[in-house]
């Protein structure tokens, strides 16, 4: 156990929830708060031959609610990867959303959630989205499963596509003054 492990706080349902869950009235909110998220401008080389070349051996599943304006939005915009990519796309009942999140240790935070899972494996699961996200960054977190479940490291994985997401920005240059250095 590390320092920063052993001193770390149980997080409780409540705030995983208020962290997890941006809670939207009608579509024209919803739009509103996805103007804040950040888009990925850049993607690897190997991006569309990774998910069309792994989407048959995988599903996306989502949970979804009657009335769930994220949830309309996550419907629709994984229903374009489709023709896209060939992603095959299915709705998950809230119970076994329950399971699986119980199974992994995350709270239930309520919908929509998306899931990709092995086509022959219902226990191999990666989380891709809780609520929506702009459809570049779904397509990216796909991706990103897809080589997670494909035998890339999940650290590998994880700082790679942070240089494609920007969140790994330019090291900023050193300094010419030696006191600095």
């Amino acid at each position: 156990m590390t320092a920063d492990t052993a001193h770390a706080q149980p997080v409780s349902r409540d705030a995983a929830r208020r962290a997890a869950i941006h809670a939207v009235a009608d579509p024209a909110a919803m739009r509103a708060w996805l103007a804040r998220v950040p888009l990925t401008r850049d993607f690897p080389p190997d991006f569309g031959a990774t998910l069309k070349g792994n989407a048959p051996a995988f599903v996306v599943e989502m949970t979804t609610s009657t009335g769930c304006a994220p949830c309309a939005d996550l419907w629709t915009k994984l229903q374009t990867m489709r023709p896209q990519y060939g992603i095959d796309v299915k709705i998950l009942s809230r119970d076994e959303a329950l399971v699986r999140s119980g199974r992994l240790g995350l709270p239930w935070v309520g919908h929509p959630v998306a899931w990709v899972r092995a086509t022959n494996d219902p226990d191999r699961v990666i989380p891709v989205a809780i609520g929506t996200d702009h459809s570049v960054n779904l397509a990216r977190n796909i991706y990103l499963a897809f080589k997670m479940m494909t035998g890339v490291r999940p650290d590998v994985g994880v700082r790679a596509m942070a240089k494609f997401t920007g969140i790994v920005g330019i090291a900023a240059s050193a300094s010419t003054d030696p006191r600095r250095n």
